[in-house]
């Protein structure tokens, strides 16, 4: 994508980053809703869209040091994979009680959701996390 169609399109950037912004600080608060992938898709959508925003991001003392651990290695915090490990496992144990009290569902409504966890939680735990920074100068 040239630098002619990312102006063009800058606008739809722009409102990608705040409203992903905005649903990741919903995540902060509403259990199973996740946060940290949420502020990553901001800062993403933000280089495109919103220098202040990105620049806003980085500098946040929780968000910044989380966006440029993925940014450069593609690193989770364990904290935070522990956070989506519980909550994922939180959900599926909500959704299986839900599918034991309503027996008008379908195996296959609870093992999609809970396989696709098992999946996302997966891949999640052999994502490298990241070196602590040297103190700069």
């Amino acid at each position: 994508m040239g630098d002619r169609d990312r102006n063009r399109f800058r606008w739809a950037w722009w409102l990608l980053a705040y409203a992903s912004l905005g649903v990741g600080i919903v995540g902060i608060f509403v259990p199973g809703l996740p946060t940290t992938v949420f502020v990553i898709v901001a800062a993403w959508a933000a280089t495109r869209g919103s220098r202040r925003l990105e620049r806003r991001l980085l500098a946040h003392p929780h968000f910044g040091p989380v966006i440029l651990a993925w940014r450069e290695h593609g690193a989770v915090p364990r904290r935070a994979k522990w956070a989506a490990t519980w909550m994922m496992l939180a959900c599926a144990a909500i959704l299986l009680l839900v599918m034991a009290t309503v027996p008008s569902h379908r195996a296959w409504m609870a093992v999609l959701p809970i396989a696709c966890m098992a999946v996302v939680g997966t891949w999640l735990w052999l994502r490298p996390e990241p070196t602590p920074r040297e103190p700069g100068p």
